[in-house]
């Protein structure tokens, strides 16, 4: 290689002799006759990826998630050819939403349980959904960092996303990365939101049941749990229930199984259960797991399952008509043209932002 090509960084110690490891490299473009340009890799094709999602190649996978997660036009196309191809063979499996504040340990929880039913023979996908920095968008958490023995097993597939300011802190294409996942031979999905309020709802929409995570000698205020969160919730786990604070758990599991007295019913014929876990101890996880499949056996028996599944795919469609009615607005030339002149009349206080909107809604109809 040109010795000319090799330079160091800016970062190199100015009292850097010749010794110094680290060279930066000029990368190389390939150049045609006219015009530089750019050769992409080959990409599989749409019959490759299905082929490897239903033989539970966890690349493959990850590839048809970025595909259907890209908001590229190219590769729309491509994502619903996949999504229709795998939906012939959707795979059965429990869909599992598990909320709280940040610090629950519910990463820790879901460890242990991924584990836990990986050793019973599951094979286990964990959608995370982390909060994204409101600068470069990307995630700010990283699961596969705290589920480091999880992320190791071949049975597991752990797959972030970063919420990218979605209502409810949840990422636009959970949905159909379930159905992906489940198509790939993962029989239980797990959700983790992160616990910001409105993504409870939003994930209560997407899950067969619903999990929340709270600490032991936290009051209601610094956990942020109120009655509406807790109505949504199938069963609670006081985690971190161990030492000092083994006691503690035990008192909130008690006030909070007098509460649920009060509330409605996540479920219907569904009482919601309260327990204590140890994500660190593994203590109460056979337990948990015990009280979801106790769900799934009585709500597939009344019907209330299919029901639901049900409900949630007229959701899913709900949701897609919004997504797309908003980008067809945003991507109108004429709302467009007019959406910075209406932004800066709003700012100088010359008309009102429910006159904008008229105004753009006229030009969008036209």
């Amino acid at each position: 290689m040109n010795k000319q090509q090799r330079y160091n960084p800016d970062w190199q110690p100015k009292d850097a002799g010749e010794e110094f490891a680290v060279k930066v490299v000029k990368g190389e473009v390939y150049k045609s006759s006219n015009a530089q340009r750019y050769i992409p890799k080959n990409e599989e094709s749409v019959d490759e990826i299905v082929s490897g999602i239903r033989a539970k190649n966890r690349n493959i996978l990850a590839k048809a998630i970025t595909t259907i997660e890209s908001s590229s036009e190219k590769h729309r196309a491509k994502a619903r050819a996949i999504l229709e191809s795998v939906l012939n063979n959707p795979g059965e499996s429990i869909r599992i939403g598990i909320t709280g504040m940040p610090g629950a340990g519910k990463s820790t929880l879901i460890e242990s349980l991924g584990l836990k039913l990986i050793q019973n023979g599951h094979r286990i996908a964990v959608l995370t959904i982390d909060p994204s920095s409101s600068i470069s968008k990307g995630s700010i958490l990283g699961d596969k960092t705290r589920m480091e023995k999880l992320s190791r097993e071949e049975n597991a597939f752990i797959r972030p996303s970063p919420s990218s300011g979605t209502l409810g802190g949840v990422a636009r294409k959970t949905r159909e990365t379930i159905t992906l996942c489940e198509a790939a031979g993962f029989d239980v999905i797990i959700i983790e939101t992160v616990g910001v309020g409105q993504s409870e709802i939003t994930v209560r929409s997407m899950v067969d049941f619903f999990l929340l995570v709270l600490i032991p000698g936290a009051g209601d205020e610094l956990q942020g749990i109120k009655k509406g969160v807790v109505e949504l919730a199938d069963a609670i786990a006081i985690n971190k229930a161990d030492g000092e604070n083994e006691k503690k758990a035990n008192i909130a599991k008690a006030d909070y199984s007098n509460a649920l007295h009060y509330l409605m019913p996540a479920t219907k014929g569904w009482e919601t259960k309260v327990s204590t876990t140890s994500a660190i101890y593994e203590t109460g996880i056979e337990e948990l797991w015990n009280v979801i499949l106790e769900f799934e056996r009585l709500t597939k028996d009344t019907g209330v399952f299919y029901h639901r599944r049900k409900q949630q795919a007229v959701d899913w469609m709900n949701r897609m008509v919004e997504d797309v009615l908003k980008e067809s607005f945003f991507a109108n030339k004429s709302v467009k043209d007019l959406l910075p002149i209406l932004k800066n009349q709003i700012q100088e206080g010359k008309i009102l932002p429910t006159v904008a909107v008229e105004k753009l809604m006229e030009v969008y109809r036209k």
